[in-house]
C-alpha cells in the first residue's frame, strides 16, 4: 500500500481560525483509491517551515507521496511553489500542467494557479490548489497516473509500457 503525507498550508488553518477542508477531501480521495494516509498537517504559509517538513517525510522515506493543499495562488503569503521548488531535486512538469488544462473547463482562474510538482529521493510531492472542489477535481483527475508514476519512482515498476 502506498503511504501519501497531506501538508495544508494556511495561515489562518494554523491559528485554529478556520477549519481545513481540503486535507480531509485529499484524505477521502487518496483512501477510496488505495493509499494509506501516514499524516495530516495545517502549517502556516511559511516557506522554510513549509519545505522542512517534506524535506523530513521525503529523507525519512515516510511516504511515497506528499500532497499539499494551498499557497499556490496570488495572496502575498502563497509560498507553496517556492517551497516545493525549494527542495525537490527533479521537477514533474506534466503533472500541474494536466491539472490546470483539466480544471480550466470548470474556471478560467484555474490559469491562475502556481502549483508545481517535483521528486526528492523516492517521494513525489504535488501541490493541490487550496479550494476542496478545486482539490476534488484536480485529484480525482490525476490519481491514477500519479499510482503508476510512484511504481516508477520507487522501482516497482520497470518501464512504461503499457501490454
Amino acid at each position: 500500500m502506498k503511504r501519501v503525507a497531506i501538508i495544508t498550508s494556511s495561515d489562518s488553518g494554523y491559528r485554529g481560525e478556520r477549519e481545513d477542508v481540503s486535507g480531509p477531501t485529499i484524505k477521502e480521495i487518496v483512501e477510496a483509491n488505495g493509499y494509506q494516509v501516514v499524516s495530516m498537517i495545517v502549517l502556516p504559509d511559511d516557506r522554510e517551515i513549509l519545505g522542512n517538513e517534506m524535506i523530513r517525510i521525503a529523507d525519512e522515506n515516510q511516504a511515497e507521496l506528499i500532497l499539499t493543499t494551498g499557497g499556490t495562488g496570488f495572496s502575498p503569503r502563497d509560498c507553496m511553489p517556492e517551497a516545493t521548488e525549494d527542495i525537490i531535486e527533479r521537477r514533474v512538469p506534466g503533472i500541474p500542467e494536466a491539472m490546470r488544462a483539466y480544471s480550466i473547463q470548470f474556471t478560467k482562474r484555474a490559469m491562475l494557479s502556481r502549483a508545481t510538482a517535483g521528486i526528492r529521493k523516492e517521494t513525489l510531492i504535488v501541490n493541490l490548489p487550496g479550494s476542496p472542489k478545486a482539490v476534488r477535481e484536480c485529484l480525482e483527475y490525476i490519481v491514477g497516473s500519479l499510482d503508476h508514476g510512484i511504481d516508477i519512482l520507487t522501482g516497482e515498476a520497470s518501464n512504461c509500457a503499457r501490454k
